[in-house]
């Protein structure tokens, strides 16, 4: 339980961590600032984890409200903490089918 908590905090510190470089990223293309080459492989990793946990909590919204649950809730929520919501999500669904 407790590394679960851990994976929580680091993906939300590393989520804001990319959406605080993203927005650096379009500072510097707005105010044309040289960005340099070495960070680019950077932008991509973080780019693909951005949108990978939007997938995810788009379905973790759409799961949500289809069982009566605030979805957007758990839409952010998932967003921040990646595959975890998820789990938890279909866990509780899967304990409400079992009673």
């Amino acid at each position: 339980m407790k590394k679960l908590f851990a994976i929580k905090i680091i993906s939300t510190v590393l989520m804001i961590g990319a959406i605080g470089l993203e927005l650096g990223h379009i500072y510097a293309l707005k105010n044309q600032l040289q960005i340099p080459n070495i960070i680019s492989p950077i932008f991509w990793v973080e780019r693909v984890a951005v949108a990978v946990h939007l997938i995810e909590a788009i379905v973790a919204a759409f799961t949500a409200g289809s069982k009566d649950r605030i979805w957007y809730k758990y839409g952010v929520y998932t967003f921040f903490v990646g595959t975890i919501g998820l789990v938890e999500l279909f866990r509780e669904e899967n304990k409400s089918m079992i009673k």
